[in-house]
């Protein structure tokens, strides 16, 4: 028998382990709204795409169209480094932390004190590694949380250092460059964890996201784009409100599928057989010239992740199946060219959709996925993504519902459209790519609609600013053997301009109903990220070295820079001593500006670029010298 002292003492000890496991349990969220605050305020700029959402949105409004005119250039600082300068600095508290690309140094500078430098940090990497990178030596930024600069560098060293000192804190070997591994994607943290990628899907490697400790750089989880689910962490409730986005097969071969001549043709709802186990495994069904298609699978993941705290899950896109051949991996080939959402603390899928099934034309699926909320009641908690595909894509991000599918660009032709019933894009036969046969006006090219280069979107007006691409292609699938650390592309292409008679455009877009608010035309592909502010101005960069501002109703221009070199930044705003100022990276590079960068001439050289932009030679020097550009009234 139990004394009733004895009963309350046991309650009392009951009750304060309850406690103590309450506060053990919600220790990460305590980070996570000391980040969210910064975030919230827009005198900073502490993530790579200013929030979790990825919106790229600031409240800030003192520059605004009725004193654009006067924003003029208040100083620039100069890397030191050639080629693409992607992505942004970041702007914490009164440090401003520059990224450059290959070899990935770091600058802290002081705004208090004219941008003097207070630390700076300069990776030891072989130079080798810039022979294994794909599209130029770029990095596409920094990442910021709990007191630390977090930077993944090109040779796979994901490093960890102190925001005030630049001491180095931790560092941890995510990639293996002799592998032909490699990473260019910006570390983003939320909450506790700090998520990063792997890019080298030229190479046959076998990609995945990895999720690390932010206080020590332990591993928390790894997801691999391909292999069992046990590897690509999916559980039995993977796609519960969608279990046919987990079919064996989306398509029936029409004369032979991977033949030349062959093509495929899209199965009804009623005809698909799901859900399915270990798709990873199944939809992989000829070895490519290796042990396992699916061993070396690619699905690399080097663009923009998003995050929900509410729901917490992690939103991020795989890229292309290795090999470019399709001919020698037939099937779905899942999951690259997948949208994931995932949960942050398990790494466990809870949805995924693949964009393009069975790619034929490496349209990576990596670029971001922006986060919304709609005031249409059935469907609020939404995500939209503009692939290089050249669809527009817009989900229920809690479940994975695809709520819409549609051409940004009437010119896309390798589908007519994507049946929502299944998610299953239509493809026409017509542009099917097959070994040793050329297929010709393939539209968009191989780097798509839209490439990493990420889109804003404005609660204000609703809507999504999106830099555009405007090339086709003629592409030929080539017989490739697999070798580890060396190349494995598999395809030749020739690029040249669409139908516009451009190449490049720029449009808003309503994501609610896929449909073009207003479009500009542009010279070359925008390879810029855009910037959208409370005071309905979009900022964004070209590859003819313009840094413009439009009107975020109309697309009206309303000012204009030229910076030094070509674009591929991404423009950011932040204020300091109660000052607004606009900035952005020049320095030409990335896929769009690879061919200039290395004096690549021939017309299928840069993977099909060199012959298409040729003309930037007129525009930008060689290689592109990297420099930050700011702006103010």
């Amino acid at each position: 028998m139990i004394k009733v002292s004895k009963i309350k003492y046991m309650n009392k000890t009951i009750f304060s382990l309850n406690v103590l496991l309450s506060l053990l349990a919600v220790k990460p969220s305590f980070a996570q709204d000391k980040l969210l605050t910064i975030m919230k305020d827009d005198a900073q700029w502490a993530s790579p795409r200013k929030d979790y959402a990825n919106q790229a949105y600031s409240r800030l409004d003192q520059i605004n169209k009725s004193n654009i005119k006067k924003l003029h250039l208040a100083w620039q600082f100069s890397t030191g480094v050639t080629r693409g300068h992607e992505g942004a600095p970041l702007v914490v508290g009164n440090i401003m932390y520059v990224h450059t690309a290959f070899p990935n140094n770091i600058y802290a500078l002081d705004l208090n004190n004219n941008q003097k430098i207070i630390w700076s940090y300069f990776p030891k990497q072989d130079t080798s590694v810039q022979a294994i990178l794909c599209c130029d030596n770029v990095s596409r930024g920094l990442g910021y949380g709990d007191g630390k600069i977090l930077l993944q560098q090109n040779n796979g060293m994901l490093v960890a250092l102190d925001a005030k000192t630049g001491e180095k804190v931790w560092d941890v070997q995510v990639n293996d460059p002799q592998t032909g591994a490699t990473n260019t994607n910006a570390p983003h943290v939320f909450r506790d964890k700090v998520l990063t990628g792997c890019s080298g899907g030229e190479f046959g490697i076998r990609c995945f996201i990895a999720a690390y400790n932010l206080l020590d750089g332990s591993l928390a989880w790894k997801a691999y784009s391909s292999g069992p689910d046990a590897e690509v962490l999916i559980g039995s409730d993977f796609n519960a409100a969608n279990p046919h986005f987990s079919a064996l097969s989306v398509y029936a071969d029409v004369n032979g599928g991977n033949k030349e001549g062959g093509s495929f043709q899209s199965l009804n709802k009623d005809q698909l057989k799901f859900p399915v186990a270990d798709l990873g495994i199944k939809t992989w069904l000829k070895p490519q010239a290796a042990d396992n298609g699916w061993d070396h699978g690619g699905g690399p993941v080097w663009g923009w992740f998003s995050y929900d705290p509410v729901l917490n899950l992690v939103y991020y896109g795989t890229g292309n199946p290795s090999v470019w051949n399709p001919d020698v991996r037939p099937g779905d080939n899942k999951w690259a060219m997948t949208i994931f959402a995932r949960d942050l603390n398990t790494g466990m899928a809870k949805w995924g959709y693949q964009l393009t099934p069975h790619d034929e034309w490496d349209y990576d699926s990596v670029n971001e996925i922006i986060l919304w909320d709609s005031a249409d009641k059935k469907h609020k908690k939404l995500a939209t993504h503009f692939d290089r595909n050249g669809f527009g894509y817009t989900f229920d991000r809690a479940e994975g519902t695809l709520l819409v599918a549609a051409k940004v660009h009437p010119f896309v032709n390798w589908a007519t459209d994507v049946d929502l019933t299944t998610g299953v894009p239509n493809k026409d036969p017509r542009y099917s790519t097959h070994e040793y046969h050329e297929t010709k006006n393939i539209c968009p090219a191989a780097l798509g609609v839209k490439d990493q280069q990420p889109a804003a979107y404005s609660p204000r007006t609703q809507l999504f600013y999106v830099p555009l691409s405007h090339l086709c292609m003629n592409y030929e699938a080539v017989e490739a053997k697999y070798v580890a650390g060396q190349p494995w592309a598999g395809a030749s292409l020739k690029m040249f301009p669409g139908p516009d008679g451009v190449m490049g455009g720029f449009l808003a877009w309503d994501g609610l109903h896929g449909k073009t608010k207003w479009y500009n035309k542009e010279k070359f592909p925008v390879w810029g990220g855009v910037l959208a502010t409370r005071a309905d101005l979009i900022f964004y960069g070209t590859l003819d070295r313009w840094f413009k501002a439009v009107d975020a109703n109309t697309g009206n221009l309303l000012w204009k820079f030229q910076v030094g070199s070509g674009v591929v930044g991404n423009a950011i705003t932040y204020s300091h001593k109660g000052k607004q100022y606009i900035g952005v990276f020049s320095g030409i590079g990335g896929w769009a500006g690879i061919a200039l960068n290395q004096g690549l001439t021939e017309d299928t050289d840069g993977a099909g670029t060199a012959g298409a932009l040729k003309e930037l030679n007129h525009y930008n020097a060689a290689p592109g010298a990297g420099a930050f550009n700011v702006f103010s009234l």
